[in-house]
C-alpha cells in the first residue's frame, strides 16, 4: 500500500474545499450522535431559548473513536453550526494553548449569561498537565451554567483516558458516544459525496482502486480527493485511473 505523502507539487489551495458540516457528514453507525447534534442545531435557531430548560445532558457531549472515525469533522461541524446561528464559538485543541487562556478569561461572563455559547475541545487525550487543569476549571464553570454547550472528542472512552481521575469523571457527566470507522462501501459513498460537492466527476474504478492501494483512513482519502481536484483542473483532464496513477507516481 502506498502511504507516502502526496507529491508536494500538488498541494492544494483549500479555499474552495467545502467546510465540515452536519449536512455533509456520512454517519454510518454514528446516526444517534449526528441526530443529537442536529437537534441541538435546530434548538439554537429558536428564539428565546429558556436556559432553565437546558439540562446538562443536552449541552455536554463527549465522543471518542479511532483516527479517521469523524471525530474532528463533527467538532468542526457543530462549531460551524454555532457560528452560523450567531452563537459565540471557542475552539480548543492541544496545539493552541493561548486560546485556552483567552477562554478562561471569558468563562465568568459566559457562565453567568443566558445567551448560549459553544466550546469544542479536540484531542482531549493529548492534553498536557497545564491544559488538563484548564479543562477541569472550564468544565466546572460550564456545569454551573445553563447556557454553555461543550463538545469534546478523544481517542478513548473517558474511563480509559490517561488523564487525572477528576477530569475523567467530569468528561462523563453528559452524553457519551463512540464514533465508528466507515466500512469500505460507506467510505466510497462519503468520497463520492465529497467529489460531488467539488463538482468533480470520478471514473467508476477510481475509488475502489484507491481503497485497495492507497490510504484507508478518511482524512487522507479526503486530502487525495482535493489533490485530484487540483490536478484535474491543472491538467484539464478527467479523473480516471491513469490520471490517479500519474498523480501518485513518485517523482
Amino acid at each position: 500500500m502506498n502511504t507516502s505523502p502526496l507529491p508536494r507539487q500538488f498541494a492544494l489551495d483549500i479555499s474552495h474545499t467545502p467546510k465540515a458540516s452536519l449536512e455533509n457528514y456520512l454517519p454510518g453507525k454514528d446516526l444517534a450522535l449526528l441526530s443529537a447534534l442536529q437537534d441541538l442545531q435546530k434548538a439554537w435557531t429558536q428564539p428565546g431559548i429558556a436556559a432553565s430548560s437546558n439540562p446538562l445532558n443536552q449541552r455536554w457531549i463527549y465522543w471518542w473513536g479511532p483516527e479517521g472515525s469523524g471525530r474532528t469533522h463533527l467538532l468542526e461541524a457543530i462549531g460551524l453550526a454555532a457560528q452560523t446561528t450567531g452563537l459565540e464559538h471557542f475552539n480548543l485543541n492541544p496545539s493552541q494553548p493561548t486560546t485556552w487562556v483567552r477562554l478562561e478569561e471569558r468563562m465568568g461572563g459566559l457562565s453567568q449569561g443566558d445567551l448560549p455559547s459553544v466550546i469544542t475541545v479536540d484531542d482531549v487525550d493529548r492534553l498536557d498537565e497545564r491544559l488538563v487543569g484548564a479543562l477541569f476549571r472550564i468544565l466546572n464553570q460550564a456545569q454551573a451554567s445553563k447556557a454553555i454547550h461543550i463538545f469534546m472528542a478523544g481517542n478513548e472512552a473517558p474511563a480509559n483516558l490517561k488523564l487525572r481521575e477528576d477530569l475523567r469523571t467530569r468528561l462523563g457527566w453528559g452524553l457519551i458516544f463512540q464514533t465508528q470507522v466507515l466500512a469500505d462501501d460507506e467510505k466510497i459513498q462519503a468520497l463520492e459525496q465529497a467529489a460531488k460537492a467539488r463538482g468533480l466527476v470520478l471514473s467508476p474504478d477510481v475509488l475502489p482502486w484507491l481503497l485497495n492501494r492507497f490510504y484507508r483512513d478518511m482524512p487522507n482519502l479526503m486530502a487525495l480527493i482535493d489533490a485530484l481536484d487540483a490536478y484535474s483542473l491543472e491538467t484539464k483532464r478527467a479523473v480516471t485511473l491513469p490520471l490517479v496513477r500519474e498523480l501518485l507516481q513518485p517523482k
